[in-house]
């Protein structure tokens, strides 16, 4: 089912979903812990595009292994790449639940000492999430092009 569409292999067309959707929840989420007024104005937003990530990561995964069953399996992308759809899902949670606290705290009023602690936690899970994105998308393209770069010249020779 997560195999083709129009004859090209999907999981190519929705890692690229993935490498955006991901990082930019990410740093609105980074965003969302420093700055409170952030939060309150736009935290639904990142919060949907966390969502969007998580299940673009989840198809990422499930058509990659239809992909892996055509072409091969570049092991240490499929490893990495299967942990992507936690990473990216533990995310959304974190967000979700920071958000729907947030918004309740007056915006007159300073965030609790627990929020801030918890502000903490979503920055930390933010840049582990922008890690292993890059981390992920970095080997899926090495196990892309290394072959093609190598046997080729700069300026198509």
């Amino acid at each position: 089912m997560l195999d083709t569409v129009a004859g090209l292999p999907i999981h190519a067309l929705v890692v690229h979903a993935v490498v955006v959707l991901v990082p930019l929840a990410a740093l609105g989420a980074l965003l969302m812990a420093v700055r409170p007024s952030f939060s309150r104005r736009f935290g639904i937003l990142v919060v949907l595009v966390a969502a969007a990530g998580a299940a673009a990561s989840f198809v990422a995964k499930e058509s990659g292994e239809q992909l892996a069953a055509r072409v091969g399996l570049p092991q240490q992308h499929a490893d990495l790449g299967g942990v992507m759809p936690l990473v990216a899902g533990s995310l959304f949670l974190l967000l979700l639940v920071f958000w729907l606290f947030d918004r309740g705290i007056p915006a007159n009023r300073v965030r609790p000492g627990w929020m801030i602690a918890f502000a903490v936690v979503l920055a930390l899970a933010s840049l582990f999430a922008l890690y292993w994105t890059i981390r992920v998308g970095h080997t899926g393209s090495e196990a892309v092009w290394s072959s093609v770069i190598q046997n080729t010249k700069p300026g198509g020779g």
